[in-house]
């Protein structure tokens, strides 16, 4: 027996599962019903307790090549976990990853209880433990700092394109047409370089399907070692935590913007907005899952997207900066800028989304385009 302790003083009975210990977080909720792989091992989760909606997680079991980073999240919570998975893929359970990956988790409680209250009095934090504490300062104090750094690799990494059949296969239609000629050759691919945030892994996927070679730097690079290595395009990642207090990426990116075309998701579209002079501010309860719908400003075009945020820009803090390019069809807080001008445009969302949807991927190939020197009216 466990409980779920949240910072308001209700307290959640519940079954342990995962490696043992005491854990506190962030508490948030994710509406996925599929993808909890990918949930568990996106760095933008740091600092977090992270519950599932979706009533039984772990029944296809636990896939290392589906893994998005190095999972940093600080529990896991969710109604019924599977014990027995079904799937050909599968290499081992939910909970001897989260074993092996020293994360301790609950099952058992009620889920739509506790998303109810998060959705009324907003995120809060909270503790998985073994006894109820008399203290819930540790609880009530807590708060994400400097996730960033612990996010983002250390070392400058070189991600080629692939030439190999499989992974053109792999790829979307407008993924193979972007890499390859008429007569099936691969294209000669441009250069991105990539500033880690905490990027997940098919960001460089859906690039490589592209046929771009990719260079990750961490977030500690400076704008002038960035450009020294003269790519044709800059993609800003996701990422955990407060974008504000990230000044340092923040102050490169001024550097870096009308300098070369620039992609920017998630964390990414957030501290280019601050470099551009806009504001963010901290969500009630977030966007996070795979069935978020985005709409094409000035339409009726909507789009589902995966998305994992607890902040968003302030639409109102972009004008005469930047175009409102997507909101959200929900609560229509900004979803996507684009920076003419700059050649530049960033989306809140995740078009590399892996379990998908897969909607929004087409972003890539006009990334694409801007390297290419198309102007917006021709993409």
């Amino acid at each position: 027996m466990a409980y779920l302790v949240l910072s308001n003083k209700m307290v959640f009975e519940g079954k342990r599962f995962g490696a043992p210990g005491d854990s506190v977080g962030e508490l948030v909720f994710t509406t996925g019903m599929t993808g909890y792989i990918e949930t568990l091992t996106d760095p933008s989760y740091a600092g977090q307790i992270v519950m599932q909606t979706f009533p039984l997680i772990g029944n296809y079991g636990i896939i290392e090549e589906d893994f998005e980073g190095v999972p940093l999240v600080k529990g896991y919570v969710v109604s019924e976990a599977c014990s027995f998975p079904s799937n050909f893929r599968s290499e081992y359970t939910i909970d001897e990853f989260l074993k092996k990956r020293g994360i301790c988790a609950l099952q058992g409680v009620d889920t739509r209880e506790i998303t109810r209250i998060i959705r009324e009095e907003g995120v809060m934090n909270a503790k998985i433990c073994d006894e109820i504490p008399e203290d819930f300062s540790e609880i009530v104090n807590y708060a994400v700092k400097d996730v960033v750094k612990t996010a983002s690799r250390k070392e400058i990494k070189k991600f080629p394109a692939s030439v190999s059949s499989s992974a053109s296969a792999s790829s979307s239609e407008s993924a193979s047409d972007s890499a390859s000629d008429s007569d099936g050759t691969r294209k000669k691919g441009y250069s991105v370089a990539l500033i880690d945030y905490g990027a997940k892994k098919n960001i460089i996927r859906s690039l490589n399907e592209r046929g771009c070679d990719v260079t990750v730097f961490p977030c500690s690079s400076s704008a002038e070692e960035i450009l020294k290595t003269d790519p044709d395009g800059i993609m800003l990642s996701n990422g955990p935590g407060d974008p504000a207090e990230n000044i340092y990426e923040i102050e490169q990116i001024k550097k870096l913007i009308g300098k070369k075309p620039i992609f920017g998701i998630c964390l990414g579209h957030q501290l280019s907005a601050l470099a551009m002079g806009g504001k963010t501010a901290k969500l009630k309860y977030g966007h996070r899952g795979a069935n978020q719908p985005v709409r094409l400003s000035g339409s009726h075009k909507t789009y589902i997207t995966s998305q994992n945020h607890g902040y968003a820009v302030l639409s109102e803090s972009i004008e005469g900066k930047g175009k409102i390019l997507f909101e959200n069809a929900n609560d229509r807080s900004c979803e996507g800028i684009i920076y003419e001008k700059e050649n530049c445009f960033t989306v809140q969302f995740h078009p590399e989304a892996s379990a998908g949807p897969r909607d929004t991927s087409f972003l890539f190939d006009k990334f694409i385009d801007m390297m290419g020197g198309k102007s917006d009216a021709e993409r």
